[in-house]
């Protein structure tokens, strides 16, 4: 029997390993696991003095100052509460701009002296932190030498243990900032956004005689694709291992074009992976409610239910953090790359996002008053003015390597930023622009209060899965960010440009109602010019068609295909100002995510390259040659076959020695012209190569092509 049979046959034997069998009667308090390991307010509340409970609650709703004294008090009944789980250590957990999580581990214990230790962890421990800000990138903010940074405690967002079968350890999320004071990390812009969108979103309220609201949160519900593969498979493809996609793979005979696997039974070893994902997730108060099978084989999904944007954020990084760890007690490897597989679909992360007051109003949910739907359509239109205005702006926020092999490609969204409303809600808005009264009121209708705007429908539409930036009723779903990003970045960009168009059609209204009119007299004016220069942006079709890429092109929308192309308007005079002005973003914390996000690029294509090049020469260029030769030996007979692969053969040196050529990039190029450089040139002479090699695995013997094929890694479960 081949290896490769033999390989596969052992990829196939799985069974129950009993970590999450034997269900507990979940209708008994005691079985409830929701929420244990973390700090939450209900053990804030057990464990704290009740001033000092109240106090803390004050910081983290109003955003009011928190003193060393109570930060003493606070970090005792943490250090208490984590012993009692078997912490032995802490750290301060936070998102360097890697896209990723950083942690460094503290013990809780000092020796005394006298061959004993004491536990210990005072306020100052819990509020302040000091890693090393040169060893992280920070594009050019600071220089290696200059290594002070500073890790704050972010209290908005609890203090969870992350078990370990040999122990565990307490987690504070905190913010990364220089010794300079500017911020190093996805964190901080996150949280300022939000407190940025706040302001303007009370502000539009207060228009509107809403006294009682103190503040707007954005709100989170990151829909999580991956891939879940056999771990024999993941380590035979070094290019699964070094870059987490497969630089070669010939299309297999099936994919996913019987739509067999969307939303299927799910498979016993997958569905007990995910069971342990979610008791996991449970265990750190992650509000999972969805798993199922995706389109792609292989492929799946889990989301939670909404939370605030800052602590949904963080949730997310804990989500890709036990996915990829629970995964590998069960064989398997978790894929979180945005196209790990040419020609089936890649994966994504559907962002959900919404506003909402304290007071429990979701500002995107058309309500049951004239009011509510009057306040609606405000911030609606603030959301549309937005992602028009700085449609380039988003496309930057979830640029990136993945991304430029995922976007416009099998059942992603296309690099084009549109906004899909649904036929019904663009009705409401074609009315207004006609100055129209609207459709007979009934049980179907919201009524507006005045007879100068149209009633709003309840069902605003169908959904759309082609578009980028869907109205999906309550929320708009940012469908367009990519599976293995840090989602902060998205959101705070979502956040800034929302508060901005809020503040403009507020001015817009307060300059009417300086003339003399009323709030509804004036809104439909306001609300006409904006949708009047803003309506391009919505298209309500099929975002997937050729059509469309036209019709984009005649309205000016943007296209930015890459990365490079992308990257720039990070630093444009308008991003600029509007983040500094807001308060978001510094010029100089906006460069440097420019610079490293560049170089992140390139870096990225780059790995990926000289990957390529390697597997090509010594893997796949031997194995072609072996068959070679023993389609010789066996004579004259097939010539015809023979000289086939041969050609092929040459076709495969030739284009790795481009390969080779465009890998010696120039010196002197770096940052936006490097990716540049890799984008137009590597990118191409890497496809060159795997064109050729995945024809030449389509015709060498099965026995000596030394990689897993798509049709075993996709399959076998």
């Amino acid at each position: 029997m081949p290896s490769t049979a033999l390989q596969n046959i052992a990829a196939a034997q799985w069974s129950a390993n009993g970590s999450t069998l034997g269900s507990p009667d979940l209708s008994l308090p005691t079985n409830q696991i929701f929420g244990r390991n973390v700090f939450s307010s209900s053990v804030q509340r057990q464990m704290l003095p009740k001033g000092a409970y109240e106090r803390l609650q004050s910081t983290i709703n109003r955003g009011e100052s928190l003193d060393l004294a109570l930060a003493d008090l606070i970090a005792s009944a943490m250090r208490e509460w984590a012993l009692e789980r078997g912490a032995s250590h802490y750290t301060h957990w936070f998102q360097p701009l890697t896209g990723s999580t950083a942690e460094k581990h503290d013990s809780f214990f000092g020796p005394l002296g006298d061959g004993t230790a004491i536990s210990e962890f005072s306020g100052k421990d819990l509020v302040r932190g000091e890693p090393d800000a040169s060893s992280f990138p920070t594009g050019g903010l600071r220089s290696t030498f200059e290594a002070r940074g500073y890790t704050a405690w972010d209290p908005t967002s609890p203090a969870f243990i992350l078990e370990n079968p040999n122990g565990a350890v307490l987690c504070i999320p905190t913010a990364f900032v220089s010794w300079t004071g500017e911020a190093l990390d996805l964190k901080i812009p996150l949280l300022r956004s939000m407190d940025a969108l706040s302001k303007s979103a009370v502000r539009a309220l207060r228009l509107f005689g809403e006294e009682t609201v103190q503040r707007v949160t954005t709100t989170v519900g990151p829909e999580q694709e991956y891939f879940l593969i056999d771990e024999r498979f993941y380590y035979a493809r070094p290019d699964l291992v070094t870059t987490g996609r497969t630089l070669f793979g010939a299309k297999p005979p099936k994919g996913h074009e019987l739509d067999d696997h969307y939303f299927g039974s799910i498979p016993p070893r997958i569905l007990s992976c995910m069971l342990d994902v979610e008791a996991e997730l449970a265990k750190l108060g992650v509000p999972v409610k969805t798993r199922h099978n995706e389109v792609a084989p292989s492929q799946y999904e889990i989301a939670p239910v909404f939370e605030t944007t800052n602590v949904g954020c963080d949730h997310q990084l804990l989500t890709m953090q036990t996915l990829q760890g629970v995964a590998r007690k069960y064989g398997l490897v978790c894929l979180l790359h945005e196209k790990p597989f040419a020609g089936v679909n890649g994966s994504g992360k559907h962002n959900n996002w919404s506003m909402g007051t304290d007071t429990g109003q979701n500002l995107l949910d058309p309500g049951d008053s004239p009011q509510r739907n009057l306040e609606f359509l405000l911030f609606c239109t603030a959301v549309i003015e937005a992602v028009n205005q700085h449609q380039g702006l988003l496309r930057a926020s979830i640029a990136g390597a993945g991304q430029d092999h995922r976007l416009g490609a099998n059942e992603a969204p296309p690099a084009i930023i549109s906004i899909f409303l649904g036929a019904q809600l663009t009705d409401v808005y074609e009315a207004i622009e006609r100055g129209e009264i609207g459709a007979e009121a009934g049980d179907a209708t919201m009524r507006l209060g005045t007879p100068i705007l149209p009633d709003l429908p309840k069902h605003t539409g169908d959904r759309n899965r082609t578009s980028p930036f869907a109205f999906t009723g309550e929320k708009f779903e940012f469908r367009a960010v990519g599976s293995g990003e840090s989602p902060s970045f998205p959101n705070t960009v979502l956040n800034t440009i929302a508060a901005q168009a809020i503040d403009r059609l507020c001015d817009r209204l307060e300059e009417e109602m300086r003339g003399g009119r009323s709030l509804e007299e004036a809104l439909p004016t306001v609300l006409q010019e904006s949708w009047m220069a803003n309506k391009q942006i919505v298209f309500n079709g099929d975002n997937y068609s050729e059509e469309w890429h036209a019709e984009a092109d005649r309205r000016g929308l943007l296209n930015l295909r890459t990365t490079p192309d992308a990257l720039p308007i990070l630093v444009s005079g308008e991003a600029v100002s509007m983040f500094s002005e807001l308060g978001v973003l510094s010029k100089r914390e906006l460069e440097s995510r420019f610079e490293v996000y560049s170089e992140q690029y390139a870096l990225k294509v780059n790995i990926e390259a000289e990957t390529a090049a390697t597997m090509a020469r010594t893997m796949l260029l031997p194995a072609a040659v072996r068959h070679l030769t023993m389609l010789q030996a066996a004579g004259d007979g097939l010539g015809e076959l023979t000289s086939q692969v041969g050609a092929e053969i040459e076709a495969f040196v030739d284009a790795i020695g481009r390969l080779d050529e465009v890998n010696l990039h120039p010196a002197e190029l770096e940052g936006i012209e490097l990716a540049r450089y890799v984008a137009d040139s590597v990118l191409p002479a890497m496809e060159a190569v795997r064109i050729v090699a995945d024809r030449l695995e389509k015709i060498v013997a099965e026995d000596l092509w030394p990689l897993p094929k798509y049709s075993e890694i996709l399959f076998i479960k």
